[in-house]
Order: structure tokens, then sequence, then C-alpha cells
């Protein structure tokens, strides 16, 4: 069991460090590769976080907790909500650029597993070995990208992509951004959040056939965060107390195989007349109406800089994470258990 935060003492540094936790794990979801659990441990709030959910879903509400809980919570989703347009934007207009930084801050979470996992048993690699290829399956696959009919909604997609986000909101080194994307779902609900901020903004008053139509997509995504916090997060706890070794090396090997579906050398192309996109087949006229996030992917020869800045974003990307987890260390190691265990570590 994590230590609850000690009641009756001075909340305010506590909270400080809650909301810097909260705005790094809301900006850590928009982008695949940052673990929000990762960020929540840098800022050293990952603990308060954990047994929080845990006592708020066996309903014991606690001033301290619920404190905390609102601070990160509702750090993370302004900065979701202001965030949102820019990261969709830069995914779409550079998106080898992004996903060579992608792929950094991806690998840049392994070192933060391995030292939860601590050493390598045959449970371990095992489990190492399916989380590889459930992501490979995942990348070649592409589950997201199935077709829908016209005026079809793919509500079953967006709910599973809001279970996968809450799931890697609680556990360090797993990116709910990534698994958004390999699920064909990042772009979907980053439009949908820049959406309904535009329609909420509008000049002359809120547009809210504009906010109702993000609906669409925050409902079903919601049921899923909210089913996720409740019971995978249960879950995975459960998990991690009864088989760590083989659920850390699974969490290991999802970082590994996470690069398989992130190769940087693609770019959207305009979709061709009797392609399928959304479940419509293109004519010359339905083309025009395809925005630039919906294109199919093509990959492209990439010239000499492109390879050469590739690699450097993807240092970039390593460092920042391991800077960030650095900057938590301190209280990992301050903060330990009569038993010798981390307090940031699950048990």
């Amino acid at each position: 069991m994590l230590p609850a935060p000690p009641g009756g003492v001075n909340l305010f540094p506590q909270v400080l460090r809650a909301v810097l936790g909260g705005l790094l794990m809301g900006m850590a979801n928009l982008v695949p590769g940052i673990s929000g659990g990762t960020m929540l441990l840098a800022a050293g709030v990952y603990p308060q976080f954990i047994e929080g959910i845990a006592e708020v879903t066996r309903f014991q509400f606690r001033r301290d907790t619920v404190v905390v809980l609102i601070a990160i919570c509702g750090a993370g989703a302004l900065a979701i909500a202001t965030l949102a347009g820019l990261i969709k934007g830069l995914v779409v207009d550079y998106r080898w650029a992004m996903y060579s930084l992608f792929i950094g801050l991806t690998l840049g979470g392994v070192p933060v597993v391995w030292q939860l996992l601590r050493r390598l048993t045959t449970a371990a690699t095992i489990g190492c070995v399916l989380g590889i290829a459930v992501m490979a399956a995942m990348a070649f696959l592409q589950p997201g990208a199935a077709a829908t009919g016209p005026g079809e909604r793919a509500y079953p997609t967006l709910f599973f992509a809001g279970l996968a986000g809450a799931s890697a909101m609680i556990l360090p080194g797993v990116s709910g951004g990534y698994l958004l994307l390999v699920l064909g779902q990042y772009i979907a609900i980053l439009s949908a959040i820049d959406s309904a901020k535009t329609g909420l903004l509008a000049a002359g008053g809120p547009d809210w056939a504009t906010v109702f139509e993000a609906m669409h997509v925050f409902i079903p995504v919601g049921l899923g965060v909210v089913l996720g916090v409740v019971g995978v997060s249960n879950a995975i706890r459960h998990l991690l107390e009864r088989y760590e070794k083989a659920t850390l090396g699974f969490l290991l090997g999802l970082l590994l195989g996470a690069v398989i579906g992130l190769w940087p050398f693609q770019q959207g192309r305009p979709p061709q007349p009797g392609e399928v996109i959304k479940g419509r087949v293109m004519t010359a006229e339905s083309i025009t109406g395809v925005r630039p996030e919906d294109y199919p992917l093509e990959t492209f020869q990439p010239t000499g800089g492109q390879i050469a800045g590739a690699a450097a974003l993807i240092a970039a990307g390593f460092a920042v994470t391991q800077l960030v987890a650095w900057a938590g260390g301190g209280r990992r190691h301050a903060d330990r258990r009569e038993d010798g265990t981390a307090a940031s570590e699950p048990v």
C-alpha cells in the first residue's frame, strides 16, 4: 500500500507540486511517447495520486486527498484544453519531426520502468516479449483505422481509446498519446477538443452546434476514461501486487514495441478517386472536403538532413524524459518504505 499524505499539515507546497504534476501529465497525454505517470513521478505526487484514486473509488473522501486530486486533474484538463490544437497542427504539418521526437520520448521511459523492474526474470522476459508482440500487432493491423460507414461513429473504438488513455495515466513509462495514435483516434480526439474550445469561444457567443458535435467524441472517450481510472487502474494495481515482474516486463515490452509504429518518414497525401476514407468512396468532388489530418499516409525517402534531424530529435526526446525522471529522483529516494522499496513504486 502506498503511503497517504499526512493530514493536518500545510497543503500549499503539496498543492503546488500537484498543479505542476497535473500540467505535465496533461501535456504528456497530448504527446505520444511521454507517460503521464512518469510526469507525476517527477513532480513527486505519484503516490498521492494512486492512493487518492484508491480512496475515492472506495468512497473515502479525506480533505487532503480530494484537494490534491482536484489540483492534479484540474491542471491536467487545463493543459489539454489549451494545447490540443497546437500539438495536432504540429503532428499534421511536421509529422516526421514530431514522430522522431516521440520515438525519443518513448525510449526515454524504458529506464523508468527498468528501475521499477530492478532485475530481469523469466516472468519479466515473457511479459516483455508479449508486450512487444502486442505493440507490433497494433502497429501493423492499425485497429483504429478500420473504416466506418457514412454517418457512423466509431463509438466502441473511442471508448476503448479512453480506457487505454486512462491506464496510461496510471502507469509510469506507458504513453496514452501513443496508444491513441496506434488506435487511430489521436487526431480525432485532439480535433474534438480544439473544435469544442473554438465553439465555446466563438465571436458573438458560443457555437453550441460545434460543441455538441464534439460530444460525439467526448462522451464515449469520457466513459472509457472513467471506467479505466476506476477499474483498469485497480486491476493493474492487483497485477503489480500479485505478478509484479511479469507485469513490469509487459510494460517494458510495450515501450520497446511502441517504436515500431512510429516510423518517422511518412507524410499525408491527398486521397485519390476510388479510395475509401472513413467508409466513404472518394470522388473528385468529395476529395476537396477531406481534412489534411484524414489523409492516407505514405512513406518517403528522407534526405541526409532529415535523417540527421530525426536522430537529433530522438536524442532530445530521450534526454527530456530522462531529465524529468531525474528531477523526481531525489524525492523518490528520500521517500523510502521500511522494507527498502520506493514509495513511488507499485507494490
